[in-house]
């Protein structure tokens, strides 16, 4: 097999700075591209309903959280990892397009609740099902026995960064 794109930056580094390892660069970067070619293939689904990355994150947000499917803006900000501004504009566009709704907080009076609207609803259970499928068949570009593997080098190196949540 050729040398990659990561290999080839690897060789031409270790030519300019023999005095580094450049190791490292064999697993994040091919990390990197790997994620970036996996963002694509992902994204071909969410624009075949409509959505862009961060729409279907909060319709599939509030779907997972179970009847009656709302969630506060300030959590939807938290489970997508964006800020509450970014956040904003997203709800703006999904209650637009009539997929979510905002009303006052039963809880508290001062709060806002983002609700998923019967047409939500029907969009993120077909999205996710292809969305699925779709990663399915990303997956099954490796034996299962090496996608088992990877999972669990992954599962660990991931907690070194991140807290788990109770």
């Amino acid at each position: 097999m050729p040398p990659d794109h990561v290999a080839r930056i690897q060789a031409e580094w270790a030519r300019e700075r023999p005095d580094l390892d450049v190791g490292p660069q064999g697993v994040i970067g091919r990390l990197h591209r790997l994620a970036g070619h996996l963002t694509e293939q992902l994204l071909v689904v969410y624009r075949r309903f409509g959505l862009g990355e961060g729409d279907f994150d909060v319709l599939a947000t509030l779907r997972r959280a179970g009847p009656p499917y709302e969630r506060a803006p300030g959590e939807l900000a938290q489970f997508t990892m964006v800020t509450t501004g970014a956040m904003t504009k997203r709800i703006d566009r999904l209650e637009r397009d009539g997929l979510v709704t905002r009303r006052r907080s039963t809880a508290d009076g001062r709060g806002r609740v983002v609700a998923l609207t019967a047409a939500g609803r029907e969009l993120i259970d077909a999205a996710f099902t292809e969305h699925m499928h779709n990663e399915r068949r990303l997956l099954d570009e490796l034996a299962p026995e090496d996608a088992a593997a990877l999972e669990a080098l992954l599962t660990t190196w991931l907690a070194r960064f991140e807290t788990p949540h109770d």
